[in-house]
């Protein structure tokens, strides 16, 4: 089996879906329990997903074998930095390689705008997730904001 990864408008049925399943994990861990449809709803309510599209970014789906199966955006922060948001990859294939290819997907999609550095914040329960920046070079540092659910920062330069 082999993943592909592709930039895809956020809107598509495949993205938005995929956009849900990340916000009812995300939403879940948090509070400890599985979100509603109407929290899901009101979650993704003016998110901020349409800065993930051209010219203030980019929005990627992953595919194994022909499977929608992950997702990650991208949002220009200025000339020189990015952020990565939205990073997903749903249970059944995990551990099949596709979070790297991921993470490189967004990251050739940054330089292709010019930028050298991304970064994100991400939460402690997110352990799998800070694994993963870990593997990739990305690397801690000092808080960039004060974000409710941002409890480690994480950057890289490319």
């Amino acid at each position: 089996m082999t993943w592909t990864v592709d930039p895809e408008h956020f809107a598509t049925p495949d993205a938005a879906l995929l956009l849900r399943d990340y916000y009812a994990e995300v939403a879940g861990r948090y509070w400890g329990r599985p979100a509603t449809t109407r929290e899901i709803d009101d979650g993704l309510r003016d998110d901020g997903v349409d800065l993930l599209a051209a010219p203030t970014g980019e929005f990627l789906v992953g595919r194994y074998a022909g499977k929608p199966a992950s997702c990650a955006g991208l949002r220009l922060v200025d000339t020189a930095t990015a952020e990565l948001t939205r990073v997903y990859v749903r249970p059944a294939f995990r551990s099949t390689g596709g979070g790297g290819l991921l993470l490189a997907g967004v990251e050739a999609a940054a330089r292709a705008y010019g930028v050298r550095w991304i970064r994100l914040d991400t939460r402690n329960d997110l352990v799998e997730a800070r694994g993963l920046y870990a593997k990739h070079g990305y690397r801690e540092v000092p808080a960039f904001n004060q974000g409710p659910y941002a409890e480690h920062w994480f950057a890289k330069e490319l």
